[in-house]
């Protein structure tokens, strides 16, 4: 049977490892630039820590670990002969594998409370995984890179990490829509048309305003149990136009008669006005239906989208002021955001950005002429590597055809020769394999140039 690897994951070749660690490596360093610390937490998590955080539709997309030895034992046998899954699932299953970083960033803020300086700002790059529906730009096994500050209140960090995701992309130049809601906003709508109990049910439905359109959002607010009025009553909501500033001031009129909602608004204006005071790339947009369909926000909600790419959300967060509450540590405000690393890495390929230094790690090959060649390649190599250049000696004399088209192949820059008459001066042939230009340089002159 030929080998294969689950749906919804993916191998990746030195090549695309060279342009996912450039991703990496940007994000990294402006997490580093912004005072944020990394950490790291386990793949599996207890089960208990990760159910009812995400949302009902978050729950189904946990992928749960089978218990180890007799997994069977203790269990309801009723339920398995009743095939109720729903049930059965945490009777064989204690533990789970993470589905995003921020609920393990919670539990570990609460395990290390006694150790932590607040404000904590930290920041994680590490893989989760979601049994969801395998499509483009979709995966079950993706990366994610977040940066979280917890125990500060002050919208000062919404605006920092706004300033943040604009500096990542700008070095990445990916062209961007950032846009912003606020989970105030979206509890001041409910209680406007009446149905504040419904929140969840309201932010679940028109968060896919973009991929269903109003009118499915609207069958789906019905089916959900609102009244026609209170479907009615959100249309002008969701229909506010004009710019950035129009509509807060649209929102702030509509949102009056609710207090909550107002304190939403006044949030969204001292962001926004903060982070343009400050200058941005990227473009700033306010999306009254962005929800992210997730529970643990309670104010600003951040989703950043790709302009010139058809594909989902790159970027997303936001503020959970009782995450940590769930752990029993009441009281602990968190803002955070998280790169989706597989998307940005999809963009930057259909947009072809990537650097020619994130194409190929090895920077300089040598050619092997044989034995003697080779022995005075490898001083030459170590004094090439002592100064920062990466390079690889093509370890069979071959023919020069074969290894030159290994090195075409591989995406080599620069090819050295170090023949009979470069050896006696100490010296190599540097070849620049985009130009041709040839020069014969000492391994000191060779580093200048590659560098």
């Amino acid at each position: 049977m030929k080998p294969s690897i689950p749906k919804g994951t993916r191998d990746f070749s030195p090549a695309e490892m060279a342009k996912r660690n450039y991703i990496f490596g940007t994000i990294r360093e402006v997490f580093g630039l912004f005072g944020y610390n990394p950490i790291e937490t386990p793949a599996m998590e207890n089960l208990s820590t990760l159910m009812g955080k995400y949302g009902e539709e978050g729950d189904k997309l946990l992928f749960k670990i089978l218990n180890s030895g007799d997994f069977l034992r203790g269990v309801d046998r009723n339920l398995i002969e009743e095939e109720n899954c729903t049930r059965l699932a945490p009777q064989l299953c204690e533990k789970g594998l993470r589905y995003d970083l921020t609920v393990p960033f919670a539990r570990y803020v609460v395990q290390h409370r006694n150790e932590l300086q607040l404000p904590f700002k930290r920041y994680q790059i590490q893989p989760v995984w979601r049994a969801d529906r395998p499509q483009k730009g979709r995966y079950r096994e993706f990366y994610q890179c977040d940066a979280d500050v917890v125990g500060s209140d002050s919208l000062i960090n919404e605006i920092e990490l706004l300033q943040l995701i604009d500096e990542v992309f700008r070095r990445l130049k990916i062209r961007i829509i950032l846009k912003l809601n606020n989970r105030k906003v979206l509890a001041g709508i409910a209680e406007l048309i009446g149905a504040p109990e419904k929140i969840i049910d309201i932010t679940v439905a028109i968060d896919k305003i973009d991929k269903i359109g109003i009118d499915n959002v609207n069958a789906e607010l019905l089916e959900r149990g609102l009244s026609q009025e209170a479907v009615d009553a959100l249309q002008p909501i969701l229909k506010i136009s004009g710019t950035l500033a129009e509509r807060l001031a649209q929102l702030e009129t509509l949102l009056a008669p609710s207090e909550i909602g107002s304190l939403g608004v006044k949030e969204l204006r001292e962001v926004t006005e903060g982070v343009e005071a400050l200058g941005l790339t990227a473009e700033l947009d306010l999306d009254v239906s962005l929800a992210r369909g997730l529970n643990y926000y309670t104010g600003t909600i951040i989703e950043v989208k790709a302009k010139d790419v058809e594909i989902g959300s790159i970027t997303g967060g936001g503020r959970y002021d009782n995450l940590t509450g769930v752990f029993g540590m009441p009281g602990l405000s968190g803002v955070g955001i998280s790169f989706g690393a597989d998307r940005i890495y999809d963009v930057l390929n259909a947009l072809d950005l990537y650097p020619a230094e994130a194409r190929t790690a090895t920077q300089v090959m040598f050619v092997n002429f044989g034995t003697a060649e080779a022995a005075a390649s490898m001083k030459m190599m170590k004094e090439l590597r002592a100064n920062g250049i990466a390079v690889e000696l093509y370890p069979d004399a071959a023919k020069m055809k074969k290894q030159m088209t290994y090195a075409n192949a591989t995406g080599v820059p620069f090819v050295a020769m170090v023949g009979e008459s470069e050896m006696a001066e100490g010296k190599m042939a540097l070849k620049n394999m985009t130009t041709g230009e040839q020069v014969t340089v000492t391994p000191a002159e060779a580093a200048a140039i590659v560098s």
